[in-house]
C-alpha cells in the first residue's frame, strides 16, 4: 500500500489542523539588508557579422515582444477560459504557523531571520530552519516596512510584472504539455509548481550573472527576456530556433542572456559553474565598478545532489574560492526516487559545511523570500569570491516529463493537495488580495484583474505556438555550423559528402522533409 509521502503546510491563520503542532510566535526580527541590483550586459565576445546580428537580432526581438505581451489584449481577443471563483470571506492573521512538513516526512522549523550560515558558525541543532516571509494565505511574518529592504520586488510595478511572468510559465507549460500528448511536439517537462524559485531568483541577478540550468528552470529565462515565440521556436525546432533543432524541446539556450544551452544528463553543469565561478572571479579583481560584478549561478534538483559531479563541484568551488551559488530545487522527487530513497541527512544544504561553504534554506513557493535569499547569496559570494549553496524547498505537482506518470510512485491526493493549497501563484494571487494594489491593476478588483491575466498570457502562448508550428524545418547545412568559429576541412568534406548523397538520391530526400 502506499504511504503518502508528504504533509502539507498548510497551516493558514484562519483554520489550524489539529494534525499539525502549531503556535503563535513572534515575528523574527530582520536583519536590515540593502544591495543595489546591477543590470548591466555582459560584453559579449566577437563573431562574424551573420552571428552578431543573430544576437542582437535575439536580443531586441527579446525586449520588444516582452513590451507586446505585457499591453492589455483588447477584450474580443480574451477567450473566457478562466471561471471566476466564488466570492471567500476575507482572511484574518491570527496564528502564524511554525513549522513546515514536506515529502519524506520531513519537517522544518520556519524562521523569517535572514541569515547565511557561514563555514565557521554553528550549525543549525536540529534540522536547518527555513527561511519564509509570507504564508499560504498571503499574509506576510514581518512588518511590511521592513520588506523593502531585503526584496526588491516589493512595489506594485515589480510585483505584478513578477506575478504576470509565474502566470505566463503556468499557462505555456499547460499548453505545450498538451501540445505534446497531441504529437504536435516530441517532449516537454513542466515546472508547475516551482514558478516562485524562477521568477524570485532571477529577479535577484544581474545579466551579468551566468545561467546554468538544468531543465526546469525555463522562468529565470524568461524574466531575462528570452520570448514566448523563442520558447516555441525552440520545442518546434523551427528555422528560427537558436538551438538549430539539434536539442530536444525545453533544452533552451540564449548566449544573449548569458544562460548555458541545457544539458540532459544531471549534473553536468555543476563542476562547469566552477569554471564560469573562476573565470568571473579574475574579472571581478579587475573591476572597481560593483554593478559590472558578476557571479555563476548552477541550478539543479535534489536528484542531481546524489552524482559525483555534485561532490566535485562543491568541492572544487571551495578550494578555489569562486563566486558560484549552488541553487538546489528540492522538490522531493528525482523522477520517481523520493528523497527518503536518496539520503538519510538533512537534505542538501547540511553539507554545505563539510565543504565549507556558506549556505541558507528558503521555502521555495515564498517569491519574496526567494528574493531576499538570493539577494544575500549574490552579494556575499560577489563580495567575499566564495561560493554559497541554498537550498529550496518545493514540490513537483506536475510529472517529471511526458515520459512520466507519477501517480505510479506517489498519491493523486497528495499532489492535488499541494496544487490546491501549496501553490506558489495562488499564495501570491492571496497576497495581492490583501495588498489592495487595484492602482496598478488598471481599477480591477483582484479576481477580475488575475482572470484578464491568464486569459492574455494563454491567448499569447497559443499565438506563439501557432506561429511556430507554421515556421520551416532548419536548413541542413545548418548542421556544420556553429561548433567551430571557422569550419575545417573534415566538416566540410563531411558536408559535401552529404549533400552528393542527397543529390544521387532524391527520390528519399523530397523538399522540406528533412
Amino acid at each position: 500500500m502506499m504511504r503518502p509521502s508528504c504533509i502539507l503546510p498548510f497551516v493558514t491563520r484562519r483554520k489550524i489542523p489539529s494534525s499539525l503542532s502549531v503556535i503563535p510566535s513572534i515575528n523574527n526580527a530582520v536583519a536590515r539588508a540593502s544591495s543595489n541590483r546591477a543590470h548591466s550586459s555582459m560584453p559579449l565576445p566577437s563573431f562574424d557579422d551573420e552571428k552578431e546580428s543573430r544576437i542582437r537580432s535575439e536580443t531586441s526581438q527579446a525586449s520588444a515582444n516582452q513590451q507586446l505581451l505585457q499591453k492589455k489584449m483588447p477584450a474580443f481577443q480574451r477567450p473566457s477560459c478562466i471561471e471566476p471563483k466564488k466570492e471567500q470571506a476575507k482572511k484574518q492573521p491570527s496564528t502564524i504557523p511554525t513549522h513546515v512538513t514536506y515529502t519524506g516526512d520531513m519537517t522544518l522549523p520556519i524562521t523569517s531571520k535572514l541569515k547565511l550560515t557561514l563555514p565557521n558558525d554553528e550549525t543549525p541543532s536540529g534540522s536547518w530552519p527555513l527561511f519564509r516571509l509570507m504564508d499560504e494565505d498571503g499574509h506576510l511574518r514581518i512588518q511590511d516596512n521592513v520588506i523593502p529592504n531585503i526584496v526588491n520586488l516589493y512595489d506594485t510595478k515589480s510585483a505584478l510584472h513578477a506575478h504576470r511572468l509565474m502566470i505566463r510559465l503556468t499557462q505555456m507549460d499547460d499548453i505545450f504539455l498538451n501540445a505534446q500528448r497531441q504529437g504536435r511536439i516530441s517532449f516537454y517537462m513542466s515546472c508547475r509548481g516551482e514558478e516562485a524559485i524562477h521568477i524570485g531568483a532571477a529577479a535577484a541577478l544581474s545579466l551579468k550573472d551566468v545561467i546554468l540550468a538544468q531543465y526546469r528552470e525555463a522562468g529565470v529565462l524568461m524574466y531575462r527576456g528570452f520570448t514566448l515565440d523563442q520558447f516555441a521556436d525552440q520545442c518546434f525546432s523551427n528555422k528560427n530556433d537558436l538551438g538549430r533543432g539539434r536539442q530536444m524541446p525545453v533544452h533552451y539556450g540564449s548566449r544573449a542572456l548569458n544562460f548555458h544551452t541545457i544539458s540532459s544528463p544531471l549534473g553536468t553543469q555543476l563542476p562547469q559553474a566552477v569554471g564560469v565561478g573562476y573565470r568571473l572571479k579574475m574579472e571581478n579583481e579587475r573591476q572597481e565598478q560593483e554593478s559590472k560584478k558578476g557571479c555563476a549561478v548552477a541550478f539543479f534538483g535534489d536528484g542531481s545532489a546524489s552524482t559525483g559531479d555534485f561532490h566535485t563541484a562543491c568541492n572544487f568551488a571551495a578550494t578555489l574560492e569562486v563566486p558560484s551559488i549552488f541553487f538546489c530545487r528540492n522538490n522531493g522527487f528525482a523522477i520517481s526516487t523520493s528523497v527518503e530513497e536518496q539520503y538519510r541527512g538533512d537534505g542538501i544544504v547540511s553539507r554545505a559545511p563539510g565543504y565549507g561553504m556558506a549556505a541558507i534554506r528558503v521555502d521555495g513557493n515564498d517569491l519574496f523570500a526567494v528574493n531576499a535569499v538570493m539577494k544575500v547569496a549574490r552579494r556575499y559570494a560577489i563580495e567575499h569570491s566564495k561560493p554559497v549553496m541554498v537550498e529550496a524547498m518545493t514540490y513537483r505537482q506536475s510529472h517529471h516529463s511526458t515520459s512520466d506518470d507519477s501517480t505510479r510512485y506517489r498519491d493523486v491526493k497528495e499532489i492535488n493537495r499541494w496544487a490546491s493549497d501549496g501553490d506558489p501563484v495562488n499564495r501570491f494571487n492571496n497576497f495581492l488580495d490583501n495588498a489592495k494594489w487595484q492602482g496598478g491593476m488598471d481599477g480591477e478588483n483582484v479576481e477580475l484583474y488575475i482572470k484578464r491575466v491568464r486569459d492574455e498570457e494563454r491567448f499569447a502562448v497559443l499565438r506563439a505556438m501557432e506561429q511556430a508550428e507554421k515556421k520551416q524545418d532548419p536548413d541542413l547545412s545548418t548542421m556544420f555550423e556553429d561548433v567551430y568559429h571557422e569550419k575545417p576541412h573534415h566538416l566540410k568534406r563531411q558536408e559535401k559528402e552529404l549533400l552528393e548523397h542527397v543529390k544521387r538520391n532524391k527520390e528519399y530526400y523530397a523538399a522540406g522533409s528533412h
